[in-house]
């Protein structure tokens, strides 16, 4: 179609038209102040030649594509001006959106927009959609909505009425004040809108019946599946954003957040009792959270109020551990003996030459350091946090249920889902790169024209295994060889810390300091790495899911998040793993150690064991990422482009009009706000999170008291991001948080494997529990230190290896070093000797009964808790019964309203027969005639 012969769109606006101040009462409305304004497209438009600001074009009244009088240009007006020569590029863009604004028109939008009256600038395409397209679309999306029907929401025995009563009392000062939040108890029926069926619904005014988030979400379907064959697509807005033909579409928010005054709107209400830190210790207005942003969002804040509440429990509990690891410090009989200066014990050289021979009571710190996250609470602590992680997520199925229940979410898989599977701008370009290798145009014409068939088209039509095979192979290849990137950095860290210890030992000033320092720079140098690549990384697994060319947005997003956790997890953790089950196990032993280079050995643990270096690791990792993240990355960046981009707009010419900027439209304020671009970085951080809190929590206690800090601040640093830095994003329906909860489910199951083996093998419990009940001659833990400590025959140490100058004023003979190991005068010297064959066991025993064991308690719980509560469970057999009765009702109803005319009317019929049948001889009615009593029908 040619575009000069489009249809106009409803209004025209020429920007230096007068507008009174009486003419505009809304700034969420069409200029005439009654269409509200459903959605917005921006685009940037350049032009050459005349400036098109000189005069004001006058307007004329037309009748326009949908019926209604609207303004369009005319003679005298910006048609008549000469624009100048564009750029092919310009007018082909220009092309397209004409004719994709005439097809939105043609589907039942209402637009408005105005005049290009600048040399360039931006234009906003408004978007309202009236009744008849929301109705239409509504029934063919099955949106939920609410009928005349109302009932009472039981909430169980009176011991529950009560229990809730007395809840409500307690918690009434941490509740927010908003409408939505009040406990009430009625709701509403619930029924797929029909346009048949209109009778059922509690419809009081149109332009209401559908919230605002509803409307745009219609809107957005309709923008999504509508066509422009200029720009050789069949995906409508989202191939025309990514070919730059429109910048942005996005729906409004509902005005400002910060605006002076008592006028109250979601926004606003959301900012004061939501999105400020202020109100951090409220709960959060969930439902009016999900009635502004959606289903999707909204299970987002809920999923992320629960498991910071959780948190508060394991906190005490961690808490506990800590202060119980304190209380018990003095009676710790190992520190105290490694700490007796009176046992003497001479250890063996930490490094080749310039180490000498040294006492391990000068460990005395780091072994007291040790016993508050190495003691038996620990063991105890880490069975609660498996239980503590199963109870969360199957609280979590019960609150999404509830939710769900709530928010008429139960049975949209098979309803609403399928809104959600437009195949994506990407797969379409490739399948039509496909036809085009395969065959001539005609083919690609065709597939034009079935653009809005059902995804089951022929096999031809589609990407088979054979088209994504370089995709896949490029994936696999390139995922490998960041894992291999994140194990080399860790590799060349362990490098540092060696090299360093060895460059610190030879100088005598640093000598005493040097595991602390090789520690903390190692642990910074680790931090700095983990946020670059993180940032790398993000950006891979997007450019990886993209030459896959998956079909669909949730197959894109699903595969999207596995690729990023996948990698950010080995990032994340990597050095800890290295920590906690490497390091210190391939050292070797005196006069046969295990060098990395020639001359630098291979690191060894602590004297007091390798956990609380974990602990430092963890800490340090855990803290940074999350103080680093959200002060930098979420606070300041997003300042930054907003700094940046309204310096943009202000050095730009012709963009900004002096009246015009005094007072912005809402369009305009939205514009300038960051695009929504999805949840899982959200979701990422806090999984990585809860890895932190219970992956390795038998070495620090503590996580989860930090977690729930960098939580209580995490919910209102999104909440305030949401509100007033980005744009509203769509109303996105959806019943769980997707595959969020199986990685969820996957961390709960691999953190009680990993903290076994912490317990097991990191810590020193199975070596003192084994010492204690088979080697003690008491029963206590005296000897310990010395049980752990082998015999090393100086002598035998390797040429070139002994310290060049020792500070021991007597003759060493014998050094000690820890393992378990046969003496040098026994059989079998420096072979492991039994007792190390017997904690192994007693260690890999332990591994199997603490799995088995936890595993057990879990599925006990899990089976204990149902996923469905009882009550909700008992409300949606009740509402089905109760939809059944009030159908039945309603369309007694009808029939009673319809069959009276119909009765009137048999019997003016009657009775005109019976005067016919005395004029007639025979009583019998004519052929082609049906009649049946308490009937409808009739036959014609």
């Amino acid at each position: 179609m040619d575009p000069e012969n489009l249809p106009v769109i409803n209004n025209y606006l020429d920007a230096n038209e007068p507008m009174s101040s009486e003419a505009r009462l809304s700034r969420m409305h069409f200029h005439d102040n009654q269409r509200k304004v459903d959605y917005v497209l921006a685009y940037h438009y350049r032009k050459r030649g005349a400036h098109l600001g000189q005069g004001s074009p006058g307007h004329s009244l037309a009748i326009v594509s949908n019926g209604e009088t609207g303004k369009e240009p005319h003679a005298g007006g910006p048609s008549d001006i000469e624009l100048g020569p564009l750029d092919a590029l310009e007018e082909e863009r220009k092309e397209q959106r004409e004719e994709f604004e005439h097809n939105l028109m043609e589907a039942g939008l209402e637009l408005e927009k105005d005049l290009e009256s600048k040399s360039q600038g931006s234009v906003f395409v408004r978007i309202h959609a009236p009744w008849q397209v929301l109705a239409r679309e509504a029934e063919f999306l099955k949106i939920k909505v609410p009928t005349k029907k109302m009932y009472e929401i039981k909430a169980g025995g009176s011991i529950a009425k009560r229990f809730n009563a007395i809840l409500q009392k307690l918690s009434s000062p941490l509740q927010p004040r908003v409408p939505e939040h009040s406990h009430n108890r009625m709701k509403n029926l619930s029924y797929p809108f029909s346009r048949e069926k209109i009778y059922l619904y509690n419809i009081q005014e149109k332009d209401t019946f559908f919230d605002n988030a509803t409307r745009s979400r219609i809107v957005h379907e309709i923008l999504k599946r509508t066509a422009c064959s200029r720009a050789n697509n069949t995906m409508g807005i989202n191939s025309l954003i990514a070919s730059n033909v429109y910048e942005a579409a996005y729906p409004l928010h509902d005005g400002e957040y910060d605006s002076p005054g008592h006028d109250m709107n979601d926004r606003k209400l959301l900012y004061q009792e939501w999105a400020r830190y202020g109100v951090f210790y409220k709960f959060q207005p969930i439902d009016l959270i999900r009635k502004y942003f959606g289903e999707k969002i909204g299970l987002y804040f809920a999923w992320l109020g629960l498991y910071t509440s959780f948190l508060i429990p394991s906190s005490i509990i961690g808490v506990i551990v800590f202060l119980y690891g304190c209380a018990t410090i003095e009676e710790d009989i190992p520190s105290r003996e490694m700490c007796d200066q009176h046992n003497a014990f001479t250890m063996c050289p930490l490094c080749d030459k310039s180490c000498d021979y040294w006492n391990l009571s000068s460990a005395c710190g780091t072994a007291r350091a040790s016993h508050l996250f190495d003691n038996p609470a620990t063991v105890f602590f880490s069975i609660f946090m498996a239980l503590w992680a199963t109870m969360f997520l199957e609280n979590w199925k019960r609150l999404q249920m509830r939710l769900g229940y709530f928010w008429d979410l139960t049975g949209i898989e098979e309803e609403e889902e399928h809104a959600q599977e437009h195949s994506r701008p990407e797969y379409e370009t490739k399948v039509r790169e496909k036809m085009l290798k395969e065959s001539d145009k005609s083919v690609v014409r065709k597939l034009e024209a079935n653009m809005t068939a059902s995804d089951d088209e022929d096999d031809e039509d589609k990407l088979t295994w054979k088209d994504r095979f370089p995709g896949y192979l490029m994936n696999f290849a390139s995922i490998l060889f960041m894992i291999a990137l994140t194990f080399s950095i860790v590799f060349g860290v362990i490098v540092y810390r060696i090299t360093t210890a060895a460059a610190l030992s030879l100088n005598k000033a640093t000598r005493s300091n040097v595991r602390v320092t090789v520690t903390a720079t190692a642990v910074i140098i680790n931090l700095v790495v983990i946020l670059i690549l993180d940032e790398i990384y993000g950006a891979v697994a997007q450019w990886l899911t993209k030459i896959e060319v998956p079909k669909t947005e949730q197959t894109f997003e699903e595969r999207l998040i596995l690729k990023a956790f996948l990698l950010k997890f080995v990032n994340a953790y990597s050095p800890i793993f290295y920590v906690a089950f490497f390091k210190g196990r391939f050292v070797g032993r005196p006069g046969s150690y295990v060098y990395v280079f020639d001359g630098y050995r291979m690191e060894e643990c602590a004297p007091g064991g390798c956990l609380m270096e974990l602990c430092v690791q963890l800490s340090i990792i855990m803290l940074g990422k999350q103080l680093i993240q959200n002060n930098i990355f979420e606070i300041g960046v997003p300042k930054l482009k907003k700094l940046f981009r309204k310096l943009k707009d202000e050095t730009e010419p012709g963009e900004t009009d002096s009246a015009h900027s005094k007072h912005p439209e809402q369009w305009d304020l939205d514009y300038s706000l960051e695009p929504y671009t999805g949840l899982t970085p959200e979701y990422m951080e806090m999984i990585i999170q809860f890895g932190f809190v219970t992956l390795f929590v038998a070495s620090f206690p503590l996580a989860p008291l930090f977690a729930l800090l960098n939580n209580v601040i995490e919910v209102r640093l999104d909440a305030k991001k949401f509100v007033t830095e980005l744009r509203r994003p769509d109303a996105v329906r959806t019943k769980d948080i997707g595959i969020w909860f199986d990685i969820l489910s996957g961390i709960g199951k691999f953190s009680v494997i990993i903290n076994a083996f912490v317990i097991a093998i990191t810590s020193d419990f199975i070596p003192r529990l084994v010492y204690q009940y088979s080697y003690s001659h008491n029963g206590t833990l005296h000897g310990f230190v010395n049980h752990t400590l082998s015999f090393f025959n100086v002598s035998q140490l390797k040429e070139g290896t002994q310290p060049e100058s020792s500070q021991f004023g007597q003759e060493v003979q014998f050094c000690r070093f820890k393992d378990y190991r046969e003496p040098p005068w026994a059989p079998n010297p420096y072979e492991f000797s039994k007792q190390y064959w017997s904690i192994l066991s007693a260690r890999l025993a332990f591994v199997i009964i603490f799995q088995n064991l936890v595993m057990f308690l879990s599925v006990l719980v899990d089976w204990l808790i149902p996923d469905i509560p009882t009550d909700i469970s008992e409300q949606i057999k009740k509402e089905k019964s109760l939809l059944v009765d009030f159908f039945l009702k309603e369309e007694h109803g009808k029939l009673k309203l319809t069959d009276e005319p119909a009765r009137r009317s048999r019997g003016a019929e009657h009775a005109g027969r019976s005067r016919a049948a005395s004029a007639t001889p025979s009583g019998r009615s004519r052929p082609g005639s049906v009649w049946s009593s308490g009937s409808q029908h009739t036959s014609v």
